[in-house]
């Protein structure tokens, strides 16, 4: 065989052996030679069974994503399935680490399965836009039943080894030598007599499934993919599984998986695969580069913001040691974080003995000493220049050599603060986003003086943690705050020259959106825009005069909308209205009919623009991060794959063109196009940074 490929004989029981690192993945040159052994191995009539495994860390954790819209060399995988169910040998797959995609299809093929207790089981292509090509949708409901395979398709969640042995997705699991129970097994298989029966032929979970039960389920998940095809796609493929004989059924399957992978919302969803592992590529920071060991954080405020962080920490087993100015505000504190766990158990997602040993992880305090033995000290206090530049006085005396020091602010001057210590080669910015124990985006900022091992530090951190980490540069706002500034620009003026709140919110949660800007800024409070506001010296005309209102958004009851009876839901208020028909008199300014694509180009391509900018100072290393920044920070669409790369979609000569028009009407710096949008017109690319 090949190195890829190899095949070793316990008795009359033949190991078949992939090894493809890092994470056997079924390329072609795995693929080729998987045939040839199978083949050969189905006319030795010395061969009883045989066992399917891996090499290294895993077994086959998907298909080769690189081979996906390009003409598939044979074999292909389905080739590979039939040729292990027509075998008429037993065959058994002995999965640990991950079976992913199209490892678990190629499980599926296998007459059995043993698992290694910590393995993971799953079909997670709908993460990319698709749907399991190989078979699964029209296999696993055949083990699991169909509601069952349908969330585990639609969701994309890879399930445990004791929930697949409970479901019928595995035969055994062992903790011992997985190879050797594998062996055993097929082994006993073979000596039964029984032919051994392909998973595509046992018909009977299907053959009395509830398809009322099925279309309701199927609806319910059909509400939560907000405008993503691969979800509905996925649906309905489990279902022809139920309702077409299996040769039907696995082509509709494969029609369908043609029809998305061609499709531009996988091509964006495969786009953010990619670019969620270049993000990890920090120039500078090479592989030689060791990260720091991060025992123990400490957290400066145990607030909405602060306490989140620390419960980021705590979720990723680091204990905390978390200070506040006064034991009033601790115990504020830490009862919110009590509060959080607690709502976690009543929705079964958290146990209570979980939850115990989490708050144990919480060291409160009031006194900065007792930070001298953490490794990684984070501020999470006002934002304001004067206050984070003294606390950070009171760190710095107490901090032991080599801890990190980092700023959760979210505009201020990082390379000024760093700059106030005596040790700004250990200092860099966290900005994590709120809710921070849920949100995933972590923007790292680099200052100019930060070491290679202290980003390397926080990257690794970040991934422990569960977040997606991008390091960005230093600049007002960042990436992703800079870039939201550039998209409200234009949100009032709009208001004022002719549009509603609904209606610009609407654009938004059309194109895929969670909630337009009116409805953030309500859900977030306005009275927070306010003070930022007022502390720049900068005014919104209808948000200011609102706040002066007292109409703080849903916490109030009354915002850009109106929230009825405590309801979340927003609607349109005449005194709004009103309101913004009066300050368009008052500035002299004639309202018009303001259409869709006008609030697109208004809102959407100075987005866009300003992420050029950003490439062009280097605050952002590559097209991709900023996307990156913006799906798990902000809500873009994953769909559409982040600003950038839609920009691609969109044209970006359209989208100069445009902004070239709005430039020219109104002057304003947000619409005059970037050199490297100018240049990403002329050649179809939008260059990434030197």
């Amino acid at each position: 065989m090949t190195e890829a490929v190899t095949i070793a004989r316990d008795g009359e029981i033949a190991i078949v052996t992939i090894d493809n690192p890092p994470v056997n993945a079924m390329s072609f040159h795995v693929r080729e030679p998987l045939m040839a052994a199978l083949n050969a191995l189905r006319d030795d009539a010395s061969v009883a069974g045989i066992v399917l495994a891996c090499a290294g860390r895993t077994f086959v954790a998907g298909a080769d994503i690189t081979e996906f819209g390009k003409p598939m060399q044979q074999p292909e995988l389905r080739d590979l399935i039939a040729a292990l169910e027509t075998l008429g040998k037993p065959a058994v797959a002995a999965i640990h680490g991950t079976a992913l995609g199209g490892g678990l299809e190629l499980a599926l093929g296998c007459h059995f399965r043993v698992a290694e207790a910590s393995a993971k089981l799953g079909l997670p292509e709908v993460k990319l836009g698709i749907l399991p090509g190989g078979g699964g949708t029209v296999r696993l409901p055949r083990l699991v039943g169909p509601i069952k395979a349908l969330d585990m398709i639609v969701s994309g969640t890879p399930i445990s080894a004791k929930d697949a042995l409970a479901s019928g997705l595995v035969d055994a699991i062992d903790e011992g030598d997985l190879v050797a129970k594998a062996v055993a097994f097929a082994r006993e298989q073979a000596k039964s007599g029984t032919p051994p029966v392909a998973v595509r032929d046992r018909n009977n979970l299907i053959e009395n499934a509830d398809l009322a039960a099925f279309d309701a389920r199927a609806a319910e998940l059909a509400k939560k993919a907000r405008g993503l095809e691969a979800p509905v796609a996925c649906a309905e493929s489990v279902r022809n599984a139920l309702t077409l004989p299996f040769d039907e059924a696995q082509a509709k399957e494969r029609e369908i998986f043609a029809k998305l992978v061609a499709g531009d919302q996988s091509k964006a969803q495969r786009h953010l695969f990619f670019a969620e592992r270049e993000a990890a590529k920090v120039p500078g920071v090479g592989k030689d580069v060791k990260p720091r060991e991060i025992a123990r954080v400490g957290i400066i405020g145990a607030g909405t913001m602060g306490g989140g962080i620390a419960m980021a920490f705590v979720n990723g087993g680091i204990p905390v040691t978390i200070l506040e100015m006064s034991r009033e505000a601790l115990d504020r504190g830490l009862g919110m974080i009590d509060k959080n766990y607690a709502i976690s158990v009543s929705r079964g997602s958290l146990t209570e003995e979980a939850k115990a040993k989490r708050m144990a992880a919480f060291t409160p305090t009031t006194d900065y000493a007792d930070l001298a033995d953490c490794d990684l000290i984070i501020e999470a206090v006002f934002e304001e220049m004067s206050v984070k530049k003294e606390v950070f006085g009171k760190i710095e005396a107490v901090a032991k050599p080599g801890a990190i020091l980092a700023t959760n602010t979210s505009y201020l001057d990082v390379n000024e603060i760093a700059a106030s210590t005596s040790r700004p080669q250990d200092f860099l910015g966290l900005h994590f986003f709120s809710p921070a124990n849920v949100m995933k985006l972590l923007e790292i900022v680099r200052g100019a003086k930060t070491a290679p091992d202290v980003l390397a530090t926080a990257l690794a951190v970040g991934k422990k943690i569960g977040k997606v980490p991008v390091v960005v540069g230093v600049c007002h706002g960042f990436v992703g705050n800079r870039m939201l500034g550039a998209r409200g620009a234009e949100t009032e003026p709009l208001l004022l020259e002719g549009a509603t709140p609904d209606q610009v919110d609407k654009v938004f949660t059309d194109f895929g959106w969670p909630m337009g800007p009116f409805q953030m800024w309500d859900l977030a409070g306005l009275d927070i825009g306010w003070r930022n506001r007022k502390a720049q010296g900068k005014k919104a005309i209808i948000a200011d005069t609102l706040c002066e209102q007292g109409r703080f958004g849903q916490k109030t009851g009354r915002g850009m909308y109106l929230y009825e009876s405590g309801s979340r839901t927003p609607t349109p208020d005449p005194e709004v209205a009103a309101l913004i028909e009066e300050k368009a008199k008052e500035l002299g300014i004639e309202r018009r009919e303001i259409s869709s694509q006008e609030i697109v180009e208004r809102t959407f391509y100075p987005l866009i623009n300003e992420g050029a900018k950003i490439l062009e100072e280097g605050i952002a290393a590559r097209a991709s991060d900023i996307d990156i920044v913006w799906v798990n920070g902000y809500g873009f669409p994953i769909g559409k794959g982040g600003p950038m790369f839609w920009a691609s979609l969109e044209g970006f000569g359209k989208i100069v063109e445009r902004l070239d028009y709005w430039y020219a009407r109104t002057g304003k710096e947000i619409f005059k196009p970037a050199e490297l949008l100018r240049k990403a017109a002329e050649t179809g690319k939008l260059a990434d940074a030197a």
